[in-house]
Order: C-alpha cells, then sequence, then structure tokens
C-alpha cells in the first residue's frame, strides 16, 4: 500500500515557503520553483519526475544544496550538504531558472530530504503506532466523563475498551473523501460520533480494558458489497449492483490503497466462524467473543486464540501479530483487469459519496461466504446503504488502515 506519509506532506508545506520566498527576491527574471522526486544524479545534473513529467536539472559551480531533514521539515532547519548526498528517489524542492523550451531547469538552489531520512523517520512512526496504538470502532462516547466505548476486534473475537482522552489529547479527523494522514484535519472530541472508526496511540491499562490517548485519529467509513456488473479497465472502475439497495454503484478503484482476493477456504471457515455457519447458527464450539478485555484462550486481551503477542496497532482489526490486516497483506493482489461481470466484492470507502458512486478505499474478491452468511442470518438488509451497522462484517473491510 503506498500512502503519503504526515511529515513528507510537512515538507511539501516547505515547496510552498521556498516558493514564497523566491517570488520576494528582486530580480528582473524571478526564479521558478519545481518540485518531485530524483530518478537519476550525474556530476552536472539531476532527472527529476514531476507531476507534469521528467525534467532535466542543471547544477553548476555555485548551486546551492541544502538537507531538510525528514523530522523537522522546515526551511529553518535546512543544513548545507554536498551535492553528492542526493541519491535516487530522493525527494527535491528547486529554484531555478528554465531554459527557453521549458526542457531543463538550471538550479540556484536545491533542498533535499533524503530517502533514507523518510524511510527512518517512517519506521519509527510505524513503531510507534505498533507499539503504543489501538484500533476499533467508536461504540459509545461520553463527552461529559471524556470517555469514547470502542469495539475492538481480533480475527476470532471482539472485546470492549474504553478510550480516555488527557486535557493534552491531539485529535484528528480524516478529510472527506481521504484515509491519508497527511491530509486529516484538526478534529475534536465532539467530532467523534458512534459509528466511527478510531486509531489512538496512548498507553492500554494494566488490565487491558482501558487506554489513555496521547492522539486520536477519526473517520467515518463503510463497507459495500455488490456482484460486478461491468468492467471499465481504461478508467480503473467497476459498476456493481449493490445488495442491500439493488442499485448499480460506479466504484473508482484508481486510488484503492488495497486490492485483494480472499482465499475460498479461508473465507469459508472465517465466514462460519463468524455466522455459525450457512444457516447462521451459535459459533463453532458452542463458544462467543470473550469480552471485557479477558484474553481468549492462549491469547491477549482482543485476541484470537494462540495468536501470541497483543499488537495494539495492528490496523482497524486491533488484534494480535498476525491479525486481521497483516493477514490481508499475505493474500494474493488483483487489479481490475481480474475483476468479471458475476464476481462478488466487498469494497470500503468514507460515507459522504453518492449513493450511484463512490472511490474505493480497500477492495476485497472472494467474499462470497460472507455475503450468503449475512443473507442467511439476516445482517444484510436491504434498504441500508453499507454493512457497518449491523452485525456482518468482512474481516479487514469493517475498518481502514490509518497510517
Amino acid at each position: 500500500m503506498i500512502r503519503k506519509s504526515a511529515f513528507y506532506s510537512a515538507f511539501l508545506l516547505v515547496f510552498s515557503f521556498a516558493a514564497v520566498a523566491v517570488a520576494q527576491t528582486p530580480s528582473t527574471v524571478k526564479p521558478s520553483v519545481v518540485t518531485g522526486d530524483v530518478t537519476s544524479v550525474t556530476e552536472s545534473a539531476i532527472k527529476l519526475k514531476t507531476a507534469s513529467g521528467d525534467l532535466a536539472i542543471e547544477v553548476a559551480a555555485n548551486t546551492e544544496f541544502k538537507r531538510v531533514p525528514a523530522d523537522n521539515p522546515k526551511l529553518s532547519a535546512a543544513v548545507p550538504v554536498e551535492r553528492t548526498a542526493i541519491a535516487n528517489g530522493d525527494k527535491l524542492v528547486i529554484s531555478g531558472f528554465y531554459a527557453a523550451d521549458m526542457s531543463k531547469l538550471a538550479a540556484r538552489t536545491v533542498y533535499l530530504m533524503a530517502k533514507s531520512d523518510i524511510d527512518e523517520k517512517k519506521a519509527k512512526e510505524a513503531a510507534r503506532w505498533s507499539t503504543r496504538g489501538m484500533s476499533g470502532k467508536v461504540t459509545a462516547v461520553d463527552a461529559a466523563a471524556k470517555k469514547i466505548t470502542v469495539e475492538v476486534r481480533g480475527l476470532m473475537g471482539t472485546t470492549t475498551l474504553t478510550v480516555n482522552p488527557t486535557d493534552s489529547t491531539v485529535y484528528k479527523r480524516y478529510a472527506p473523501g481521504s484515509v491519508k494522514y497527511s491530509e486529516s484535519i484538526a478534529g475534536s472530541l465532539a467530532n467523534i460520533q458512534v459509528g466511527d472508526m478510531l486509531r489512538a496511540v496512548g498507553d492500554r491499562s494494566a488490565d487491558g480494558t482501558a487506554f489513555t490517548a496521547e492522539e486520536i485519529l477519526t473517520g467515518s467509513f463503510e463497507t459495500i458489497a455488490g456482484t460486478v456488473k461491468s468492467v471499465d479497465a481504461a478508467n480503473n472502475q467497476v459498476t456493481i449492483t449493490n445488495l442491500q439497495t439493488q442499485k448499480d454503484v460506479i466504484v473508482d478503484l484508481k486510488t484503492a490503497s488495497l486490492m485483494k482476493r480472499f482465499p475460498e477456504e479461508m473465507a469459508m471457515r472465517l465466514a462460519a466462524f463468524q455466522g455459525g455457519g450457512p444457516n447462521g447458527g451459535a459459533r463453532p464450539g458452542g463458544g462467543q467473543p470473550q469480552a471485557g478485555g479477558q484474553p481468549a484462550a492462549g491469547g491477549q486481551p482482543g485476541g484470537a486464540p494462540g495468536q501470541g503477542q497483543q499488537r495494539p496497532g495492528g490496523g482497524m482489526g486491533g488484534g494480535p501479530r498476525g491479525g486481521i490486516d497483516e493477514m490481508l497483506e499475505r493474500f494474493p493482489s488483483i487489479s481490475v483487469a481480474d475483476l468479471k461481470p458475476g464476481d462478488m466484492i466487498a469494497v470500503s470507502s468514507s460515507k459522504d459519496h453518492s449513493d450511484d458512486r463512490l472511490t474505493a478505499i480497500k477492495v476485497l474478491a472472494g467474499v462470497e461466504p460472507f455475503i450468503r452468511a449475512a443473507q442467511a442470518s439476516g445482517a444484510m438488509q436491504r434498504g441500508g446503504r453499507g454493512m457497518g451497522q449491523g452485525a456482518f462484517t468482512i474481516p479487514g473491510l469493517d475498518g481502514v488502515d490509518f497510517q
């Protein structure tokens, strides 16, 4: 999954500041500012991939080179660096002067954010969320008491966790139509609604039933299942018939962060566990998911039996290592070309779409066992927009990955 990280977005702000700075420089011909990724480097030139295409950057003896740290992406934090520090994959912002034919740019100042710095920052952020994070679906909000009740799903069980914000907790909300952290906007406790997906970083209580949050991210998402009616590979779109509304919906797959196919045997097994088999009875073994944060047999609070250590930041599944999101990553990847009319797919999206068109966040094929189980149990009722309100969920799609 490809995602733009928050710190890289902050670096993009550097681009804006650089543009303002050079625009204010007295000059007969004002320099231009370009941004992009390095594709090749020689002693006298840099090839840059920009939003408008490839561009040759000429460097000279008087070209200045500065490095912007990934953990503090500001011009004021930039320090001088040698040209030899630039490598393929690095992010650059360059001020300079275009040739008459616009085919190349003579660089005056080059700002560098090294790919190695970005990767290091990304690894630190991933570790932070993995070791001190949790995720789940909001089931209740008590604004007066500053308490948020969250349902945390594992592969084979569900637990309840009370999230406790503090006076210093940072609230963020995903922008409409986006699941990018870099595009999130300021939020508040008042923005959080029942049914929202929530991810937080902080500290879990010793008994595993409460969580003190330093940062909270929320968004409103839903899952829609349907039968593929037509495939438009050229535009990366499919049209599905929504199984709940029986209306056609155009699904845009261009920005989907994940497209996978559920292995048939695993889908059948998990659907049977989730719904008690095709006829919707008790769960296999006659048991129910353990609640109240008590460990399932052989596992940890909120985990599945025998799954090992709890992974608080393991994606919206909120389960242990090897949980839902990691499971999805191991499934076969698909593209729009792999879909055909008659296939059943499930799509997660934000709730702000129209009835006849949506932008996919995640897509899963091979979900027929879950749909049959939902239809048999009555969890999939006609007339609703999505499946998020009932007991029925498809593992990995009842929430989204907030990385």
